[in-house]
């Protein structure tokens, strides 16, 4: 049965000249991009579970012989992906599915250098609880037990047990941009996407490696994920800190140095934070979100709800990380700046914006991609962080570290 009949009249025929798949855990995004508006028909198929997308007045291309070569034995929910002419002017894509899914089907308007694009997003009919999977991951990698006796002590004297961990600190870490927002591009073809992730994964190291900490990503890979899902992963894990990592562009080749924000209520505290927080949320309309299924309950509780305890703990985390990095890297600027990030509006978790270096300086892109200057990075934020959680530590609650399996977050 049909669930989606869209389409606009288009003058000239629908070329296809770009087709990606992005899959993840939270979701699988395929995208077909055109220079005009698609004609199209989805339906959904039963035994098995079967999303067949009908172009109409389109014509094989290469794009579209190449895709079924992109699905990834990995992908959770795409088996595999046939291409072929279903009927004159009507090429047919079916999507053979591992697992039933809840697809959103949308069309996005040029920008950024991409054309009319088809977005097909596959999502689980059960979304993944971050929780749960917070509480797996740390289930595996469970401490030994200590020995029941210490060699050096004398016949009969127990080791003393090892001061357990009253609360863990849950760190979410949010590499910025992914999928089909590259974020800022360098001259030498770095891509913002790929930086963040890099030192989005060291820090996660450094952070589950303390005894009093563990870490969360928003994104463990190359995909696109709305700001929104950003700032609401964060808030069902109740987590206590949250850290957007970027490596972002400016207007001049020459400007360089880290830099910290944490969100404005009001405005800016300069131009150029105006015009980063202008950019950074415009990742949305780069990515592609449909906007008839965003939360709108988010919206409403951000504005419903007093940000400005959660705004002054952002401030002091970022002073904290902006003093760590200034060891590491020049400043741009000596203090922690502010302005509308959409990505930190979580009312209840400190957040802050750390821009690691600017990639559009080409000094600073080459020291971005070497691996040593992404650990220093990643070390001097979890010293920011750990200066912060010395001043300041996590609300009580019942979340205690041993055993990691059973962790319930207050």
């Amino acid at each position: 049965m049909a669930f989606v009949v869209a389409g606009i009249e288009a003058l000239a025929q629908t070329q296809i000249v770009a087709a990606r798949v992005w899959p993840a855990r939270d979701y699988t995004r395929v995208t077909l991009e055109s220079p005009t508006e698609p004609r199209f028909s989805v339906f959904t198929v039963k035994d098995p579970e079967r999303l067949v997308v009908d172009l109409e007045g389109a014509a094989m291309t290469p794009a579209l012989a190449e895709l079924q070569d992109k699905v990834l034995s990995a992908d959770p929910y795409i088996e595999k992906l046939r291409v072929g002419r279903n009927r004159p002017g009507v090429i047919r894509i079916v999507l053979d599915l591992k697992t039933e899914v809840k697809p959103q089907v949308f069309t996005l308007k040029p920008i950024a250098g991409y054309g009319h694009r088809l977005v097909l997003d596959l999502y689980p009919t059960v979304p993944p609880d971050p929780l749960a999977l917070l509480i797996e991951s740390d289930g595996k990698r469970l401490p030994q037990a200590p020995a029941a006796e210490d060699k050096a002590a004398g016949p009969g004297e127990a080791t003393p047990a090892k001061p357990a961990v009253a609360r863990l600190a849950t760190i979410v870490i949010d590499p910025g941009h992914g999928g089909e927002d590259p974020g800022a591009i360098g001259r030498l073809g770095s891509r913002e996407k790929d930086i963040t992730l890099m030192v989005a994964r060291r820090l996660k190291a450094l952070v589950d490696a303390e005894p009093d900490m563990r870490a969360v990503l928003t994104r463990d890979g190359d995909y696109f994920l709305p700001l929104h899902a950003r700032v609401e992963k964060a808030r069902r894990l109740r987590a206590d800190l949250f850290v957007s990592i970027h490596a972002d562009a400016f207007l001049r080749p020459h400007a360089r140095g880290s830099s910290v924000y944490a969100l404005s209520e009001r405005r800016a505290s300069s131009e150029a934070a105006r015009w980063l927080a202008r950019r950074e949320n415009d990742a949305d309309l780069v990515g592609g979100v449909n906007l008839d299924v965003k939360d709108r309950y988010l919206a409403q509780t951000l504005l419903d709800l007093s940000q400005t305890a959660t705004i002054d703990h952002s401030l002091k985390l970022g002073r904290a990380v902006l003093t760590e990095l200034g060891q590491v890297n020049a400043l741009h600027k000596a203090r922690v700046e502010q302005a509308s990030f959409a990505v930190l509006k979580a009312p209840d978790v400190p957040s802050i914006l750390v821009e690691t270096a600017f990639i559009s300086n080409p000094e600073e892109e080459k020291r971005l991609n070497d691996e040593a200057y992404q650990e220093r990075l990643a070390r001097a934020i979890l010293a920011g962080i750990k200066r912060y959680l010395a001043r300041h530590p996590p609300r009580p609650g019942p979340v205690t570290a041993a055993p990691r399996s059973a962790v319930a977050l207050n």
